[in-house]
């Protein structure tokens, strides 16, 4: 049996997951009081101890081999008793895998406001008060959480992708996101960013006519930016240490990582070179990886695109 806790901030996320869960055939509860919680595990159980017939029993083992849970803020007081409703079952020996889903206070705000909902805890309307209460209250959960999801930056499609990798693939599961993002630096450094490289040291393609109207996501630019002795070495280096910081980075608890890539406009060196170590990454696994050239579509002859987790 497997038995899935999913909660986290409200407007994060659950109720999709729960759907996508009850979509590849998990058995689906959301909002049950907290006394409840370890009766639905011990029921689930049953068959598997004799207490039903052994008919009934792989009838009922098929309907709920599989089990998501979702617990949020709204169960009010009784939410204080979560953790240790929690901390019974696995003491009585029903294992769970708690799955917390988190997104920054900006989204969260800019969600309600686009659905034109309430958050639970906002009180005379200040939401950010609300957020703030509920991110407290819901520390503890996030801190014995197995998985932690943050939301902001990911599509519906993204965000499936990452519930089939833990729940339909059993793939190794880090709960660090990693986003790889080029942009130029005359359109500003994207704000998100923790860490910035600037690649405009390289050879330029603009000043190339062939190349000039082309992006790095053509194979003419990239070759010509990736010829370059110091493009490689950069890329070689930049790999180095990212792939040292990022254990370091979830032992500290960071659950997002944003990595800038700039050159000047945006379209050639930053796009190449994020390609590059996007690719890299990827073929290594044991992370999400997403990338984004979010000054591409500024360029005259070029669309956006996006890379997937």
């Amino acid at each position: 049996m497997r038995f899935v806790i999913v909660t986290g901030m409200s407007g994060a996320g659950k109720s999709s997951v729960m759907n996508m869960l009850e979509d590849i055939g998990y058995f689906c509860v959301d909002n049950l009081p907290v006394p409840l919680i370890p009766k639905l595990a011990q029921l689930a159980v049953l068959p598997r101890q004799g207490i039903i017939t052994a008919a009934a029993a792989e009838e009922e083992a098929s309907y709920m081999n599989e089990i998501a849970l979702g617990v949020d803020i709204r169960t009010a007081s009784a939410f204080e008793d979560v953790p240790q409703a929690l901390e019974m079952m696995k003491k009585t020996g029903y294992q769970y895998e708690l799955l917390f889903l988190d997104a920054s206070d900006d989204v969260l705000i800019k969600r309600y406001k686009e659905t034109r909902r309430t958050h639970p805890l906002a009180k005379q309307g200040r939401m950010d008060k609300g957020i703030a209460e509920e991110r407290e209250k819901l520390q503890i959960l996030k801190d014995h959480a197995d998985y932690i999801t943050d939301t902001s930056k990911l599509l519906v499609r993204d965000l499936k992708a990452e519930i089939d990798k833990i729940f339909v693939k059993n793939e190794t599961y880090s709960n660090l996101v990693i986003s790889i993002v080029s942009f130029g630096f005359k359109y500003g450094i994207p704000t998100d960013c923790d860490l910035v490289f600037d690649v405009r040291f390289l050879p330029n393609p603009y000043y190339i006519s062939e190349l000039k109207m082309k992006t790095g996501n053509e194979k003419e630019v990239y070759d010509f930016v990736m010829q370059s002795k110091e493009a490689e070495i950069f890329l070689d280096k930049l790999d180095d240490m990212v792939t040292f910081l990022f254990p370091n980075y979830v032992r500290e608890g960071k659950n997002q990582l944003v990595i800038g890539i700039g050159c000047t406009g945006g379209c050639h060196r930053s796009v190449t070179l994020a390609n590059a170590l996007y690719q890299r990454l990827r073929d290594r696994g044991g992370y999400s990886i997403r990338k984004e050239h979010r000054d591409i579509g500024k360029c005259d002859h070029s669309v956006r695109i996006e890379g997937k987790a």
